[in-house]
């Protein structure tokens, strides 16, 4: 059973939502603030986040940035502000649906099984060629061998094959891995990339540089 949480400091939207929700068969969890929606994170590891923006304590944004720091599970935001910039600024931090409220919720529901899809593909991405990535136990096993990895490569690795076939530049792996606002050296990139390939042996082959570009994570050598 796929899980779901759902952040919103409104009583009455998480109840509209888990009410077309649970018949579906997914498991609700609720949150009624960010910092509640943290926790709930950390201890339930669910399937998809549905957040609100504003919220007390820590808003959407900061729940949003702060989960994309270690996964790339699917975060979808369901909000009141529906300006373009708010809408652009959500994509940036690497939300993968923004609905605007009042929304339909049958297109809710379609919107989240197609999101859950995705997430399902990537994750079949993410176990190809002898290299898998364990989002929970937040680990990659290569041939069946666990890799030392550091935190910075675990996430770099993890934003490749969360995007693999794509072309990455430099400027968007640094803002993803390393910070929203870090405007350090581009090189920094090519370091880790190369400390990466060869901790991956023979399948850093995968990791193949775009020239003048950046970087492309190949699902098959």
């Amino acid at each position: 059973m796929e899980k779901i949480l759902v952040a919103d400091d409104e009583q009455l939207m998480r109840q509209l939502v888990v009410d077309f929700l649970k018949p579906e068969g997914y498991e609700i969890i609720q949150a009624s603030d960010g910092k509640q929606a943290l926790e709930l994170y950390n201890e339930h590891h669910p399937d998809l986040v549905l957040l609100d923006v504003m919220m007390p304590g820590y808003d959407g944004w900061t729940v949003c940035r702060e989960i994309r720091r270690e996964s790339s599970i699917p975060i979808m935001m369901i909000t009141a502000k529906g300006e373009e910039i708010d809408q652009l600024f959500a994509y940036d931090l690497g939300v993968d649906e923004y609905i605007t409220k009042p929304f339909s919720p049958k297109i809710l529901m379609a919107k989240i099984k197609a999101v859950l899809r995705r997430g399902q593909q990537e994750q079949q991405h993410q176990a190809a060629e002898g290299v898998s990535i364990d989002q929970e136990a937040h680990r990659v096993v290569l041939d069946g061998q666990v890799l030392d990895l550091s935190p910075t490569e675990y996430k770099l690795l993890n934003y490749l094959m969360s995007n693999a076939g794509k072309a990455l530049s430099r400027r968007q792996i640094l803002n993803k891995v390393w910070d929203y606002d870090y405007y350090g050296d581009l090189r920094t990139v090519d370091t880790h990339i190369n400390r990466l390939r060869i901790k991956l042996g023979s399948k850093g082959k995968l990791i193949q540089t775009v020239r003048g570009y950046g970087y492309r994570y190949e699902q098959k050598l």
